[in-house]
């Protein structure tokens, strides 16, 4: 991976999280401060909550990205200590898919008369786990790539 690529990809990392925790505090403060302007419409304050917690899941996987790509620059990806990293970014797909399901559910009650809403809402959230199969499926590449690499490092 070249220099340009890595300080690339750090560089939206840093704009992604810092922005998310930006939009975190902004959130908080509503709701610690109790300026909330709920109209009734909506369920706001949970859907507050639900937000700050998908950018939390969001957060985690920009740090296990980062962190992997620490690795590949030292040429340690393919070490045990890798693993634990692609699991976290597995970990915060399968949360934020869980947190879509219950965006989905917050929304489902206002969408009586079009549930087709809802319906295209659960196949995102679906989508969403498919992603992070599609994850999992690297690190099983991931691990039989590392497998390989100690087989030749022995008879190397």
């Amino acid at each position: 991976m070249g220099k340009l690529t890595v300080r690339a990809l750090r560089a939206v990392l840093v704009v992604v999280l810092t922005g998310t925790v930006f939009v975190q505090a902004l959130m908080v403060w509503t709701l610690i401060s109790g300026n909330d302007p709920e109209d009734g419409s909506l369920p706001l304050t949970p859907l507050r909550l639900i937000t700050i917690l998908g950018m939390v899941s969001a957060q985690v996987a920009l740090v296990c990205v980062w962190r992997l790509v620490t690795m590949v620059r030292r040429g340690t990806v393919f070490s045990h200590a890798a693993f634990r990293y692609v699991d976290g970014v597995i970990g915060s797909i399968v949360a934020a898919a869980l947190v879509w399901f219950a965006v989905t559910a917050i929304n489902a009650p206002g969408q009586r008369e079009d549930p087709g809403v809802t319906v295209i809402m659960a196949g995102i959230g679906v989508a969403i786990l498919g992603v992070a199969l599609i994850v999992l499926v690297l690190r099983m590449l991931l691990a039989q790539a590392a497998r390989m690499r100690a087989e030749l490092d022995e008879v190397i």
